[in-house]
């Protein structure tokens, strides 16, 4: 299941955007993580929060900020992963990682991984060509 919530491209007013979003999602996304673990649904469902790229970490003239592929986040909880852990870092400025980068690949491959699908999987393409579903590995420190 996939949900999305309002417009996160903060090119402009950056500021009034995610003080209005961020309380919402971050009622939301607790009531959903604890509405599963009292049901005892937690370790069945993952929950992943995760955009296709970060934000500058400079605001720009609008008050905005722009697209920064360079570093982004993402939040994964249940799933059977092993959680309560930050992995990777950035510069004190969000501009660049300095420790344990991430690549979105991983990412993938750990969804994959918590589906009970091996990620290094090889499927035909149309040319009858094999693919890996991701070329690379789940997390470690979440599944290994």
């Amino acid at each position: 299941m996939t949900l999305s919530y309002g417009r996160w491209d903060s090119h402009g007013q950056n500021f009034a955007l995610v003080r209005d979003h961020g309380g919402k999602l971050d009622q939301c996304l607790s009531a959903l993580i604890e509405d599963l673990e009292v049901r005892g649904m937690l370790d069945d469902v993952l929950v992943a929060v995760w955009g296709e790229f970060g934000r500058t970490p400079r605001i720009n003239n609008g008050a905005g900020r722009d697209h920064w592929p360079q570093v982004s986040c993402c939040l994964l909880a249940g799933g059977g992963i092993r959680t309560g852990q930050v992995i990777g870092a950035t510069n004190r400025l969000g501009e660049f990682a300095t420790a344990r980068p991430v690549h979105p690949a991983e990412v993938v491959a750990t969804v994959y991984h918590t589906l009970g699908i091996n990620p290094g999987t090889t499927i035909q393409d149309p040319t009858g060509r094999p693919q890996y579903l991701v070329d690379h590995g789940a997390i470690r420190e979440l599944v290994g």
